[in-house]
Order: C-alpha cells, then sequence, then structure tokens
C-alpha cells in the first residue's frame, strides 16, 4: 500500500502541476485580455494634438460626446486659437481653443466635424492609490504619424505630489505621480487607470541632464482637480487659482501653523489668526505645507473652502471665501509675458529631444530678420470663427455667452417673468417670531421687519445704501435679483458666466452668473439640474463680506417655480430666515 502511494505520489505531483499552470495560464491570458480590452476602449479618445500650420505636436483627450477635450495649456499655446487633432480613426479634426489654465497648465478645447465623438470615461482620481495599474497614451517625439497614439504602461508611483511653481505661472500641486514612460509629445495626453478610465492629464517629467529621455518619473495633473475648473473652463474663462490670504509653515512641534495673514483676507474675517494651526483645509487632514498647498491649488477662486483650524487647544470650524491669485490685468501681463521652463517642450518633426534637463537650452542671441513677403500666418477654418469671440480677460467669449444664455434659459424655463413688471409683494412669518412684508419695485423696495419698517431708494450706486443695518444689502440684492428675473441678462447689462461653484447644504457643483451694476458684484447660483435660483451673492467690495441670500423651497406659483423660503446671512452672523407665505408679482 505504501509502495502504491510512493509510485503514484510523482505521478500526482506532475498532474497537479500541470493543473496548476494552467490555472496560471489562464489567469495571465485573462488579464492580458482585460490590459488590451481597456487600451482598445481608451485610445479611440485620445488626440494628436497640431498647430493649424502643422508644426509641433502634443496630445489631449476628448472628454464629451460634443467634442470637448482636454490638454496642456503649453501644447496650445503656441497653436494659437484654433488646431488640428487627430484621431485613432485616421481623421483629423479641426479644433478651437475653449478656456485655459495657465497655472494649473490645463487647456480645454472643441473639436469639430461630429456628432458622437468617442470620449473617455472619467474616473474619481482621489480613489487612486500607489501600486494601482496606469497607462498613458499620446503621440510622443510625433511617432503617431497615423494617429494611433503610443502606450506605455507602467503603476502609480505617488498621488498628491506638489510640484514647485516653473516660469512665472505654472505649478503642478495635488498630481499623481507615475512610471510610465511620458515623454515630449505626451504632453496633454490622458493617464488611464487600469480599467481605461481617465485619472489625469499628463503633463510634466523629470529627466535625465542629457538627452531629454525619461527615467520613469512622469507628472499627470488629477482629473479631480480639472474636475473643480471644468465649469470656469468651458465658460471660455482664463482661470485663476486660488489662494488663503494667508501663510503657512511648520512650526517646532511639527505642526502647519499661519505664519502670516493678509487682515483684509476673508479668511481673517472668519477669524483666523497668526499660529493658528491649520488641521482640516477642503476636507482633507493638514500634515504639511506642501499637504496644504496641493489641496489649495486644486481650486479656483471665488469658492467657498471649510477650514479648521486649532487655538488654545479649541478647534475652530468655519467657511472661507478663497481669493484669486493674481488680478485680471496681473494676470494677462504675465499671460502675454514669455513663459520659461514650460515643464514638456514640443519637438517639431525631425526635431531632436533638447538636453539640460527640464530646462530649454538657452540659444544665442539672433539678429531678427525680416519675414518675407509671401509669408502669411495659418488662418482660422470657417468653423474655427463661428465658435470663436476675442475679448479682453476671456481664451473665448464665445463659450462664455453660450454658457450664460443655457443657465439663463433653464430658469426661464422654469418661468416667465418678464410681464410682471409691476409691484412684487412678500409676506409671512419669521423664524423666532413675528412677520415680515417686503414690496420690490423698478426702482424703490421697503422691508417691514417687527423692529420697524426700513425704505431704500434705487440710486446710480448701489453700494451706498447696503440697507437694512446689519444684512450687508439685503434690499440691494433682492431689487437685483427682481430685476434679472424680469429683464435677462442681455438688458440686465453685464451679465457673464463665472464657471460653477459649491453652494452650502446643497449637493454638487451650481452654474453661477455674475451681474455688475451700480457699483456692486451680485453672483447668481443656479441648480445645474433643475435651473432653480438657489442663492444670491452681492457684494459691495472685494474686501468686505457678502449679503447672503439662499432661496429654498420651491413651487409653482401661477405656473411659475418661486422660492418659499429665504435665508439671509451676513459675515459670521445670520440675519433672517424668512417664510414666504404671501406672493404677489403684477404687471405695470
Amino acid at each position: 500500500m505504501n509502495r502504491s502511494v510512493f509510485f503514484l505520489g510523482p505521478a500526482l505531483l506532475v498532474c497537479g502541476l500541470s493543473a496548476l499552470a494552467a490555472d496560471v495560464n489562464k489567469a495571465v491570458f485573462e488579464a492580458e485580455n482585460q490590459r488590451i480590452a481597456a487600451m482598445a476602449k481608451a485610445k479611440v479618445s485620445v488626440l494628436a494634438v497640431f498647430s493649424s500650420s502643422g508644426a509641433g505636436g502634443g496630445s489631449g483627450v476628448v472628454i464629451s460626446a460634443d467634442g470637448y477635450a482636454l490638454t496642456n495649456y503649453h501644447v496650445v499655446r503656441p497653436c494659437g486659437n484654433a488646431m488640428k487633432c487627430g484621431m485613432a480613426d485616421g481623421r483629423l479634426y479641426d479644433a478651437v481653443i475653449v478656456g485655459i489654465d495657465p497655472t494649473g497648465d490645463v487647456a480645454m478645447i472643441k473639436l469639430f466635424g461630429q456628432d458622437d465623438f468617442p470620449h473617455a470615461e472619467i474616473a474619481d482620481s482621489d480613489r487612486v492609490q500607489v501600486g494601482d495599474w496606469c497607462f498613458a497614451m499620446g503621440n510622443p517625439f510625433l511617432l503617431a504619424t497615423d494617429f494611433q497614439p503610443t502606450v506605455t504602461y507602467g503603476i502609480v508611483s505617488g498621488v498628491h505630489r506638489y510640484q514647485y511653481p516653473a516660469g512665472t505661472l505654472l505649478e503642478y500641486a495635488d498630481c499623481i505621480q507615475t512610471d510610465a514612460s511620458i515623454n515630449p509629445g505626451n504632453s496633454g495626453g490622458p493617464l488611464f487607470d487600469a480599467q481605461g478610465r481617465l485619472i489625469g492629464i499628463n503633463g510634466r517629467g523629470s529627466f535625465e541632464k542629457r538627452g531629454r529621455v525619461n527615467v520613469g518619473v512622469g507628472y499627470a495633473v488629477s482629473i479631480n482637480q480639472i474636475k473643480n475648473f471644468m465649469g470656469c473652463l468651458r465658460g471660455g474663462r482664463i482661470v485663476d487659482h486660488a489662494t488663503l490670504g494667508a501663510q503657512v509653515a511648520t512650526d517646532d512641534e511639527g505642526r502647519v501653523v499661519v505664519s502670516n495673514i493678509l487682515d483684509q483676507s476673508d479668511a481673517y474675517r472668519r477669524g483666523l489668526r497668526y499660529d493658528d494651526e491649520i488641521i482640516r483645509f477642503g476636507g482633507r487632514a493638514v500634515t504639511t505645507t506642501n499637504a496644504f498647498k496641493n489641496i489649495l491649488g486644486i481650486f479656483p477662486k471665488g469658492w467657498r473652502i471649510p477650514l479648521s483650524f486649532r487655538r488654545e487647544r479649541e478647534r475652530h470650524d468655519v467657511l472661507v471665501r478663497l481669493a484669486g491669485v493674481h488680478g485680471e490685468a496681473e494676470l494677462l501681463r504675465k499671460l502675454q509675458g514669455r513663459q520659461r521652463n514650460l515643464p514638456m517642450p514640443i519637438p517639431k518633426p525631425g526635431e531632436e529631444p533638447k538636453p539640460d534637463g527640464d530646462k530649454p537650452r538657452e540659444k544665442p542671441k539672433q539678429k531678427q530678420m525680416p519675414r518675407p513677403a509671401a509669408f502669411r500666418p495659418p488662418t482660422m477654418p470657417e468653423i474655427a470663427k463661428k465658435h470663436f469671440e476675442k475679448k479682453r480677460g476671456y481664451a473665448n467669449y464665445y463659450f462664455n455667452k453660450l454658457n450664460r444664455d443655457r443657465v439663463w434659459k433653464a430658469w426661464a424655463a422654469r418661468g416667465d417673468f418678464a410681464k410682471l413688471d409691476g409691484v412684487w409683494t412678500i409676506a409671512g412669518p419669521l423664524e423666532g417670531g413675528g412677520s415680515f412684508r417686503c414690496q420690490l419695485t423698478g426702482t424703490n423696495a421697503t422691508l417691514k421687519l417687527p423692529g420697524g419698517q426700513t425704505e431704500w431708494k434705487a440710486g446710480d450706486e448701489l453700494d451706498s445704501s447696503l440697507l437694512p443695518a446689519g444684512s450687508g444689502g439685503l434690499l440691494p440684492a433682492l431689487h437685483l435679483w427682481r430685476r434679472l428675473a424680469i429683464e435677462g441678462p442681455d438688458r440686465f447689462g453685464q451679465v457673464t458666466y463665472s464657471g460653477t461653484a459649491p453652494v452650502v447644504e446643497h449637493e454638487g457643483l451650481m452654474d453661477v452668473l455674475v451681474g455688475l451694476d451700480g457699483g456692486v458684484q451680485c453672483r447668481f447660483y443656479f441648480d445645474a439640474g433643475e435651473g432653480d435660483l438657489v442663492a444670491v451673492e452681492m457684494f459691495s467690495d472685494d474686501d468686505s463680506d457678502p449679503c447672503e441670500v439662499y432661496f429654498s423651497g420651491h413651487r409653482e406659483i401661477d405656473g411659475r417655480m418661486f422660492p418659499g423660503r429665504m435665508e439671509v446671512r451676513f459675515g459670521n452672523d445670520l440675519y433672517g430666515i424668512f417664510t414666504f407665505e404671501e406672493i404677489q408679482l403684477k404687471k405695470l
């Protein structure tokens, strides 16, 4: 019996190993097939981006069926306002600039020629972990002459990487590091996860000192950062990043503390002071100064972000409004200047990679020769001309008007107020006791409260009478709300689309229209799904708290959706909560 077992043992072992090998081979083949399928799924959305003259090149990725695509700012900058884009179907498409983010090195373009472009599935890059498989696609060294993108495969080597600013504007914050090869020409191309979902836009690489050969350290702008700026980019804007108005440093105990703060900043008005310890910011823990810079770098200016800080063992939780890093004039001036140390130089056809690491080699100054008489800059294709409008402060004002009108039409579809230009009367109870009665006309407003009645008259400068006292200007804010509802953006005056932003106690991001009138700025926040107006903020000054009006409880009144509740805040204080029981909207 024992001898039988002895002689059968090797045979059984061989059979077992064969079965195991078969299982391993099957698993390997399945993994390979999944990888091939993910790459095939992803490649149809990848772009080879060229200037209209055919010189230079970079990469990009389509993100929507109507042809919107992402790339690097430093890819489109030499292309101008129109470019050519090749796709894996072998076709070359015309495209036009939509919006740019020079600091974050991101640009949005729009392709023409199809109604249903293949596009990438967008992932949640905050779920990406070190060790995840990933792959990059693009056009390194312009190898993809047939527009079939090159694929490089690797892992996620790091997340939440901070790269110090290069040149006058560029700053890579909170980016994804990968060892998938990223070389000149890959700029602007997609970084996909193992399932072929978009997790970032490749833009920066670390290279050997000679030859500009990839050494396995590349960086991608995380797609979640880009999501925060997506509304601004779609709105044809030149995007500015945010500042807290405070600097931080690490103290002797390893705490991240405030080392400097501007007394006109919103953070200062919310109570933040020198030497306060920063605990959390933007929903994430802050353990290092780089972590703070990473978080700050993913937000546009104007957003309100949760901030938690500690002072003498007491924790404070506030919302802070982020200011812009640059003033508009400063940003435009820096854009016009030459930007040095761009992260990934774009090779021209046949050009050898440049030496000296990330820095372009300085060339000796040469006398500039006059252009030949026959030289003509590339003309913009007709389709791009139809979708481009130049205006100071915008990358493409055409798309700003397009989105402004989209938001307005969605609100107007909820109710037409154009003919209701008479007296508006709103009355009802106040939370906490008592009642109110408010009347609005085209020139006047009154608000009766238990403590008395306030009368307000519209003048040339609305910021001169911010009544009632303590509200920050509730009556002029309601006056502008009524004006926009009746007159629309064209008759109101200067109304632009600002992009998207969060609103307290609302899920997702709201569409934002900005109106300027009478020396004040009014921001109107609209639910991107329903189209209802959910908040109004009126700023009398850039360095002052706005009057905040939050609308809720919308219901139908004579065929129009109208709010049933209004909460008013000013600074750190709640001014009042108003319930609309009586609503009369009359014609003149």
